[in-house]
């Protein structure tokens, strides 16, 4: 018996050993050149990418690609291993099989968020700093993972998304962004006249330096957009750079009043002058 376990040993260290060895050493190297060939890569990218978020976005698809790389050689590995051992793979991987069944049915939502989380990244439907509106909640992108997406709104209020729940992505900072101002005046007003002073102030305001660098295109006065009630609206489309129509638009308005006010533009009610923001339904 000491004579079968002495043969044993010494054929397992002239014959099986070495190949165990081999494999160690193949799948470390192979780790090594896995893991290297991301940060490689992103030096070599990271100039032609923008600061911030799509290195970031970068670096996380890279990372996943790494680890999933990483499980494999690994599990490879692990068999190849075992099977040098003398150990009979068959029951084992029968148990694995069923036992990583079970674990999928009871995690199907947890590899839904991964999942959606990696085509999110990988397709860059979002980056960390935009305005978005995903499952039923808009916040500003502070956070974003496989697992999730971190919105805060514009009370302050945290929103912590399950990347699962994401199936429709509304990004209003992917660009440039488009503000439509509805001004409403009385409707005795003459067109030409109200069409005429729009257009100056929003030639006064593409020009100012103040915003020379956040409207992307001219400020277009379309003419009247709607009549009825006794007053007249006119529309206002503005293009400016995501996240800066909203100081645009407020220094719109104050032209926009100081003008009529100067040209004694009457009112469409008592008093009142309307300035109509499409989107946010909000009356100045």
């Amino acid at each position: 018996m000491l004579r079968d376990w002495r043969d044993d040993t010494i054929n397992f260290l002239r014959h099986d050993a070495p190949k165990i060895v081999f494999v160690l050493i193949g799948t470390y190297v192979l780790m090594r050149m896995l893991r290297a060939i991301p940060r490689k890569s992103a030096d070599l990218h990271l100039r032609k990418l923008p600061p911030g978020v799509s290195v970031q976005q970068f670096r996380t698809v890279t990372s996943v690609i790494t680890s999933v790389g990483v499980f494999v050689l690994l599990f490879v590995a692990a068999l190849e291993i075992l099977s040098l051992l003398g150990l009979n793979l068959g029951p084992m991987l029968a148990s694995a099989g069923i036992a990583g069944l079970a674990i999928g049915f009871g995690a199907q939502t947890l590899v839904h968020d991964f999942i959606n989380g990696f085509f999110i990244l990988l397709e860059n439907q979002y980056d960390i700093g935009d305005t978005v509106r995903i499952a039923g909640v808009k916040g500003t992108v502070e956070r974003m993972s496989l697992r999730m997406t971190v919105l805060r709104d514009e009370d302050g209020t945290v929103h912590l998304v399950p990347n699962s729940a994401v199936q429709i992505v509304s990004n209003t900072t992917r660009d440039w962004a488009q503000l439509a101002l509805r001004v409403t005046v009385a409707y005795g007003e003459p067109s030409d006249k109200i069409v005429k002073l729009l257009q100056e102030i929003g030639n006064e305001v593409r020009h100012d330096p103040a915003f020379a660098e956040d409207i992307v295109s001219d400020i277009q006065v379309p003419g009247i957009d709607r009549v009825g009630n006794g007053e007249a609206e006119y529309l206002i489309l503005i293009k400016t750079r995501p996240n800066k129509q909203y100081a645009v638009s407020r220094d719109l308005r104050r032209r926009i009043k100081e003008c009529f006010e100067k040209n004694k533009i009457q009112a469409a009610g008592p008093g009142r002058i309307y300035v109509m923001d499409q989107n946010a339904g909000k009356a100045v």
